[in-house]
């Protein structure tokens, strides 16, 4: 078994773990940040950078204490590399450095969207490659076939904004702070989704691709009409991404063979998105798989998972390894008209 040391630092949550190749997680530790960036609304990346700084030491001390663990028994150290918030990922990247070199340990540099899409074979020991993955988070919306360990071709992207993005965004403009998504499902509860007429953005066209900013502009038209409840609206919101979610996700089943699909990111943690997916597996006979709402969110666990399968391939990093604001897992994927930085 190795024994991987894995940091993540790419947002606003400061995360370190001990994984095993074996699938267990010895020890874990997330200290995010909202009430540092609540005022703001969203968060703001030198708060954010400066507070990795101060935690995560602690974090891997905290780590390796629960493990009973010393650094020098670990079998590699991994780090998220990018992309992210350039300040943030320099921080825990540096960090790992530190920590390969002084142990003379390899030094993994993870892809933060990697950590994502390997996620579920930590706990799906019946996961095999391949397999079509919806990847939504904050910052990136893609459909993706996972073809092995640093082999992805991207089927679709977000032309415009991610659907993470678009929860944080509704929920301001209701008023529910930060962060959004979890606020807005739990308003949602309460909510009629059929009360508030909003768009489906590219339902029904033929590529899978994603738009949610003509969303977030009709929720600002709805609560800025004064004539829907705020629990009417937030079911309404959620229930229309569901709706694009199921739509594009179909489309790209009908271009895939992958014999499973599976949905990651911190947007998987929505219990309707599940749902919608779930059921939409089931329609097309596929295996369906989703991590547990705690390893969809920004976390180390996944990095060391990534880490630990980068590492059974044989693909560790040189110590020059750079932070990247920007690193998309298919690099050959074709430009996609009006997409941004998210693709």
């Amino acid at each position: 078994m190795a024994l991987i040391l894995a940091l993540e630092s790419s947002c606003d949550d400061s995360a370190a773990a001990l994984v095993g190749s074996d699938r267990q997680i010895l020890a874990q530790a997330v200290v995010g940040q909202n009430d540092a960036h609540r005022p703001f609304g969203g968060v703001v990346p030198e708060i954010a950078a400066r507070a990795h700084v101060e935690i995560l030491p602690g974090l891997v001390r905290q780590v390796l204490h629960e493990a009973d663990v010393s650094i020098g028994e670990v079998d590699a150290v991994a780090a998220t590399a990018g992309p992210g918030l350039i300040g943030g990922v320099m921080v825990g990247l540096l960090v790992g450095k530190g920590l390969a070199l002084s142990a003379d340990k390899p030094l993994i540099a993870v892809n933060h969207l990697e950590g994502h899409a390997l996620s579920p074979r930590l706990v799906d020991v019946k996961l095999g490659f391949p397999y079509l993955l919806l990847l939504a988070s904050g910052g990136h919306c893609q459909l993706l076939e996972v073809r092995g360990v640093g082999d992805y071709r991207r089927l679709a992207t977000t032309i415009d904004d991610a659907a993470g993005e678009a929860f944080d965004k509704a929920a301001k403009l209701l008023e529910l702070g930060y962060p959004g998504g979890p606020a807005i499902e739990e308003l949602a509860k309460d909510g009629d989704p059929t009360a508030v007429p909003l768009p489906r953005p590219l339902v029904g066209t033929k590529e899978p691709h994603f738009s949610f900013a003509g969303l977030k502009g009709a929720v600002q038209r709805a609560v800025t009409s004064g004539e829907h409840r705020a629990e009417d609206i937030a079911a309404s919101f959620q229930q229309a991404v569901v709706d694009c979610f199921v739509d594009r996700t179909k489309r790209a089943l009908e271009k895939s063979d992958a014999p499973s699909l599976v949905v990651a990111g911190g947007v998987a943690a929505n219990a309707s998105v599940r749902s919608g997916l779930k059921q939409l597996a089931q329609d097309f006979d596929r295996r369906f798989s989703v991590p547990p709402g705690w390893l969809c969110t920004d976390n180390a666990a996944m990095i060391g998972w990534a880490g630990a399968e980068r590492l059974a391939a044989g693909l560790v990093d040189e110590l020059d390894a750079p932070a990247r604001a920007r690193w998309p897992l298919d690099p050959t994927g074709e430009k996609v008209r009006g997409a941004g930085v998210k693709a």
